[in-house]
């Protein structure tokens, strides 16, 4: 890969051209600086030029006092002569308090870090090309919000309620973007918001918050692994009867994946078996479940049958769970008599316990795995590739706690945001092998973001054979960024394509 370097020398005020200069001799990220450095790849078999600017921009106070600075890195094409008709891609990780490494270094960036076809890791570490980056059809920004990543609180006596609260991130992200695309005279673009994980939460909320608060109106949201979005949940997670029944559907995949099901159902097709496993958990286990200890006894052992079929666990410990069975026990029950657990976010990663023994994994054998190979990519990258020094630690995840949970309504956001805005479409995207942010949890949140009905076909869903990072496996890295491409290229309007009803 080729590539130039360009130095960009900002001329600041000084107070941050004071911080600038303390921060020479210490261990802080620069305020407001940048690199920018040009390269060429491949993209679905057609050279692309582009130009990476990696820095940060500050949070300011309403006194105009630099509280943080922001890290992001700007991907743009450089053979693109008209800017105004050019997607802008804003993209976030989750947590909270996750850098963006995931995506842009596995998804959606240039290059993507080494791993085998399956997303384990491989020696030595480092980066490669990704041909299937939506470079071709999109500019792309990966911001880490504070404290991930390389950005960081840099007033000490900062309010850390001004960051790490469900509603405080929206805020204050919706008036960094706002600079942001006022910097890179990105106004006249579609844009798109992607985000993972917590990611969907953030932006969700934040499609609502750029629209009324920044003015910003977006072509398309795009959701990976979403979380309930405060969606009839509580403390960040569904309980009860309706939890219990929409997380037969995972339980069915991993067992399927590992080959734990009947042999009726394991020589199904997984699309063939999940369909089934969906409809019995909706039209009938989720009744069963509701009528809690009153149930009839026959009713409760049919149900315990069945969800052994679908699930690859014994009737025995379903019973003695009340057929509300957790998702940390089934990480370790599923694989128990092999001696191994299975991941939370992966369940295809198995790992191993110090007894055999328990009610719930040692660790998160997916994590540990990613953890390997993303660590010493992203460092090797910033440094080598984007030209991007700093004695500043990259925070794959950083001290954001405590979150303020309270005032979730992001879900409420989102269709908001679509109602007063009809150029605004929705994508999420689920991996079956997701035990944290499960994909039939994931179809509810999106069947009942809009309980009228009215905006359904603005609302779309995509799965994937993986887990929650999809993209690490190559066959669905594949696939789903070509459903973003298509995403993309459905929601841009038409010439002179109004947005009204």
């Amino acid at each position: 890969m080729k590539f130039s370097i360009t130095i960009i020398v900002l001329i600041l005020p000084f107070s941050l051209l004071a911080q600038e200069m303390k921060s020479e001799n210490s261990r802080m990220i620069p305020v407001d600086k940048t690199v920018v450095t040009n390269h060429q790849t491949t993209i679905k078999g057609k050279s692309v030029s582009y130009r990476a600017t990696t820095g940060t921009q500050p949070v300011w106070n309403d006194d105009g006092e630099v509280l943080a600075a922001v890290h992001y890195t700007y991907y743009e094409r450089t053979d693109i002569r008209n800017k105004s008709a050019r997607p802008l891609m804003i993209s976030f990780n989750g947590g909270p308090g996750s850098g963006s490494v995931w995506m842009h270094l596995a998804y959606t960036g240039p290059m993507i870090l080494k791993v085998d076809d399956e997303g384990f890791p491989i020696q030595p570490y480092g980066v490669k090309s990704n041909p299937n980056s939506i470079l071709d059809v999109a500019d792309i920004v990966f911001v880490n919000p504070v404290n991930t990543g390389y950005s960081r609180v840099v007033k000490k006596d900062t309010d850390r309620s001004m960051f790490f609260g469900v509603n405080a991130d929206i805020k204050y992200l919706a008036e960094w973007i706002n600079t942001f695309v006022t910097r890179v005279n990105r106004w006249e673009s579609p844009k798109y918001l992607i985000g993972e994980s917590y990611g969907t939460t953030r932006v969700s909320g934040l499609a609502l918050e750029l629209q009324g608060r920044q003015w910003m109106y977006l072509n398309g949201v795009i959701l990976v692994s979403p979380t309930e979005l405060g969606i009839h949940s509580g403390n960040g997670r569904r309980d009860g009867p309706l939890g219990a029944a929409l997380r037969l559907p995972y339980f069915t995949a991993a067992a399927w994946y590992h080959k734990k099901l009947p042999a009726d159902l394991q020589q199904k097709d997984l699309d063939e078996v999940l369909p089934e496993a969906e409809k019995y958990a909706v039209e009938e286990l989720l009744p069963v479940i509701a009528k809690g200890g009153f149930v009839d006894q026959e009713e409760r052992n049919q149900a315990a049958k069945a969800m052994a079929r679908y699930s690859g666990i014994s009737e025995n410990v379903i019973l003695q769970y009340n057929l509300d069975v957790p998702t940390s026990f089934y990480w370790k029950e599923l694989l128990r008599g092999e001696g191994f657990t299975v991941g939370r976010l992966d369940s295809r990663y198995k790992g191993i316990d110090r007894t055999e023994a328990g009610i719930r994994p040692d660790f998160n054998s997916e994590l540990t795995s990613w953890l390997h190979s993303f660590t010493p990519a992203v460092n090797y990258y910033y440094k080598n590739v984007l030209k991007f020094e700093t004695d500043v630690k990259y925070n794959m995840f950083g001290p954001v706690h405590p979150w303020d949970r309270d005032g979730n309504n992001t879900g409420e956001n989102l269709r908001q945001a679509m109602a007063q805005n009809p150029y605004l479409h929705t994508m999420v995207q689920s991996g079956y092998f997701d035990g944290a942010t499960k994909y039939f949890d994931a179809k509810y949140t999106m069947w009942q973001i809009d309980p009228s009905g009215k905006m359904k076909d603005r609302l779309s869903f995509k799965g994937y054979r993986s887990g929650h990072m999809m993209y690490l496996r190559n066959e669905d890295l594949i696939s789903s960024n070509d459903h973003l491409r298509e995403f993309i290229q459905k929601t841009i309007p038409k010439a002179g394509e109004a947005a009204k009803y």
